[in-house]
């Protein structure tokens, strides 16, 4: 089955992201904050983690650097809010690269009959804040994530199989 993310924008600072996972929530919530499996879906293969850096703890903090082979170094951070495993990650995120902009990040995972809902809701200090991450590519790179996180999925549930 190939699940499709929706992007949708539900208001002028919200950029709302909802994507449906062949796994329980629990499973989707660990690959999401477990540095070993992070490093294997964010990003992309052309600019692996050179740091990821998870303390899973309301006020602890997030790092992920990415380097390409031409020596681009891009990094993202944030601070954990609410922890609540697995329904809910609210995070604060920023880029390296705009230092002073930072966005809310509210995820949530509902499972029904072994499958899980994710809904992210990243919300702005303004719509230009917004528009200019929407244009950035993101949703480009979210979806290969995304993909990248179906076979890890895939892969974890196998392995817990008898």
């Amino acid at each position: 089955m190939i699940n499709e993310t929706a992007v949708t924008l539900p208001s002028e600072t919200e950029i709302m992201i909802t994507r449906t996972f062949d796994a329980p929530r629990d499973l989707v919530f660990t690959v999401w904050t477990t540095p070993e499996l992070v490093r294997r879906w964010w990003t992309s293969i052309d600019a692996p983690l050179v740091v990821c850096e998870i303390d899973l703890r309301v006020g602890g903090r997030w790092r992920y650097v990415s380097r390409d082979a031409g020596g681009t170094v891009l990094g993202w951070y944030g601070t954990y809010r609410v922890i609540d495993r697995p329904r809910r990650l609210v995070t604060s995120e920023g880029f390296e690269g705009n230092p002073g902009v930072e966005a809310i990040t509210d995820l949530r995972l509902t499972e029904q009959q072994g499958r899980t809902t994710m809904i992210i809701t990243v919300r702005h200090a303004s719509r230009e804040h917004r528009d200019n991450h929407v244009s950035s590519g993101m949703e480009a790179g979210l979806n290969r994530s995304l993909r990248r996180i179906d076979a890890i999925l895939d892969q974890l549930t196998k392995e817990q199989r008898p």
